[in-house]
């Protein structure tokens, strides 16, 4: 874990929830992920690295959980493996040189790349939502989102304690917290955020916290069918949507499948009618990221290195006062 001074009371603090399917062990994992954080900030706000390294960074990890339960329905994990080729796509991106490089001409040119994943959601998830096989297909697809949404174990309630108590703990310092999660991790996280609003447990102590800016990347909570299964989907409006939000960022890569509704905006602006979030911004971005020698559109390295996403980052610093940092123009 990468920290700088957690001595609380108004401390700037990021919490990352990483996504779904095989995760390397927490400490390597959490490693790649801030060095590709760092490196955008340092690529295109050279001035602010010293103000990021002050910053208390950690993540809410669950990766052995959806290790292990991937790994009792047959499946295998090479994680020697994976860790190279998530340091190699690394490399890859660092080696690109500016901000204004990350944009559709340098997308085309990468191998393998495809929009068949999203086109094949954009057209069925509406037809088998409405014939009631979303989760048969979800299932099929990803045994852990599948369990996290529907299963009968207590995978989901263990994944949310995970992320609840390191937010919880930046919470009680009193810090200003910038929530950083990622595919499945947003689905996670909004649970979490949403308990923690309207929870019996938790309403009474966390119920006027805020969180200063949540970032997701690859979220899929744009889709009908998910978010019809979220916590508080079924309450009224008034206890339907967290309240500990004040500014929303989505961002989303084009092809990535798991964000197949790429914006927030339109789906959530109740929250914004009920004054509950002060703002829903959504982002379309290009994910440079090679996997194992294709484009992978839906890599958290992709998206962490992204300019946008150190934008995002640097802007949320300024606000403490950190000098002004150039414009970042997609």
């Amino acid at each position: 874990m990468e920290s700088g001074n957690s001595s609380g009371g108004g401390a700037r603090s990021i919490l990352l929830v990483h996504g779904r399917d095989f995760k390397p062990a927490e400490q390597a994992f959490v490693e790649i992920s801030l060095a590709a954080l760092r490196f955008g900030i340092q690529r295109d706000y050279e001035d602010h690295v010293d103000a990021y390294d002050m910053i208390v960074k950690d993540c809410a990890y669950y990766g052995d959980l959806t290790n292990a339960l991937l790994e009792s329905h047959g499946k295998h994990y090479d994680e020697k493996l994976d860790l190279g080729d998530r340091n190699s796509s690394l490399s890859d991106l660092k080696a690109i040189p500016a901000r204004k490089r990350f944009g559709i001409r340098q997308y085309d040119r990468l191998p393998g790349k495809s929009a068949l994943r999203e086109f094949a959601a954009d057209v069925a998830a509406p037809v088998l939502g409405a014939l009631g096989l979303t989760m048969p297909l979800v299932r099929c697809v990803s045994k852990d989102c599948a369990e996290y949404l529907s299963g009968k174990t207590d995978y989901a309630q263990r994944v949310r304690e995970r992320v609840r108590t390191k937010l919880c703990k930046m919470l009680d310092r009193g810090d200003q917290v910038l929530l950083m999660t990622h595919g499945l991790g947003c689905i996670v996280a909004y649970e979490v955020l949403w308990q923690l609003s309207h929870g019996a447990e938790f309403k009474d102590q966390y119920g006027g916290a805020k969180v200063d800016t949540w970032l997701t990347l690859g979220a899929p909570l744009g889709d009908t069918h998910i978010r019809k299964r979220l916590l508080g989907a079924k309450h009224v409006v008034g206890e339907r949507f967290p309240t500990n939000v004040i500014t929303w960022h989505n961002v989303a890569a084009e092809d990535d499948y798991m964000c197949h509704d790429n914006t927030l905006a339109d789906d959530f602006k109740k929250m914004m009618n009920q004054r509950v979030v002060s703002a829903v911004h959504d982002h379309h971005v290009y994910n440079l990221a090679v996997r194992y020698g294709k484009s992978n559109p839906h890599s958290s390295v992709g998206y962490y290195i992204h300019p946008r996403v150190a934008k995002i980052v640097a802007d949320w610093m300024l606000a403490s006062g950190v000098e002004e940092a150039p414009k970042y123009t997609s």
